[in-house]
């Protein structure tokens, strides 16, 4: 008894340890769900006030607000291709590797947009802008090579997989039209055609073989047979048949 209480202690812990650990997976995977969905409106919220800022605020603010957003959508939209393509092309790990640096650099710059954004001296920031736009051509540069590269190899490789379908397609349609002409060519006579081959046949002096059976058929044409004279019709310039004399 003891044993068997042991064993469903046992099996009650290993019961209660799985439910912890289900229960703390899902309460994370809710949690990152969550972060996702308050990063992605916080973006949204901060896309929205940069362009708003754009065109509300000339000067200094207006132009910090134009670089800000110009970088994060040429970044935003980089990485959108480059996890897109990754999924079904493993030579874009390394392209992703590069644009993770690149991502480092691109977080600093934003940063130091954003310090500006609230700095009191705008004669001193306005001295930076050609710097700092510098910078910003620099690494939207290398972000959109790399997004139209991915871009270009994937549109590669759908044209070449389209070619080899259209080849395939091709001999398959080739393969299909193949067949014996022949007894297609007989199969698409006329009635007026098979009776003129029948007759034809038969005034060459064949004759179309008679279905198998197990006896004789209704309308078979007697045998000819020879004339009885004794049968035949006497005429005027005949002679008289000979009759043999018994003995």
């Amino acid at each position: 008894m003891e044993a068997v209480a042991a064993i469903f202690g046992l099996l009650f812990l290993l019961f209660v340890a799985a439910g912890v650990f289900v229960t703390v997976k899902a309460v994370k995977a809710a949690k990152r769900g969550v972060d996702r969905g308050m990063a992605q409106a916080r973006r949204t919220v901060e896309d929205t006030t940069l362009r708003a800022r754009q065109f509300t605020q000339p000067g200094v603010a207006g132009e910090l607000a134009q670089l800000r957003l110009s970088l994060r959508t040429s970044m935003r939209a980089t990485q959108d291709v480059l996890h897109a393509g990754a999924a079904d092309d493993a030579s874009l790990k390394e392209a992703l590797g590069l644009f993770e640096r690149l991502s480092a650099h691109g977080h600093e710059l934003d940063d130091e947009l954003k310090r500006l954004e609230r700095e009191p001296a705008k004669a001193g920031v306005a001295a930076r802008l050609p710097e700092l736009r510098e910078r910003l051509e620099r690494i939207t540069h290398s972000a959109e090579s790399l997004r139209w590269a991915a871009r270009d190899r994937a549109r590669q490789f759908a044209d070449d997989d389209l070619a080899s379908l259209g080849e395939q397609i091709d001999m398959e349609a080739g393969a299909l039209r193949h067949w014996a002409k022949e007894p297609l060519e007989d199969r698409l006579k006329t009635p007026e055609e098979g009776a003129s081959g029948t007759a034809a046949s038969a005034a060459s002096g064949g004759s179309p073989a008679a279905p198998a059976g197990w006896g004789p058929a209704e309308d078979e044409t007697p045998a000819i047979t020879a004339r009885d004279a004794r049968t035949q019709p006497a005429y005027p310039w005949q002679k008289a048949p000979r009759t043999e004399r018994t003995t």
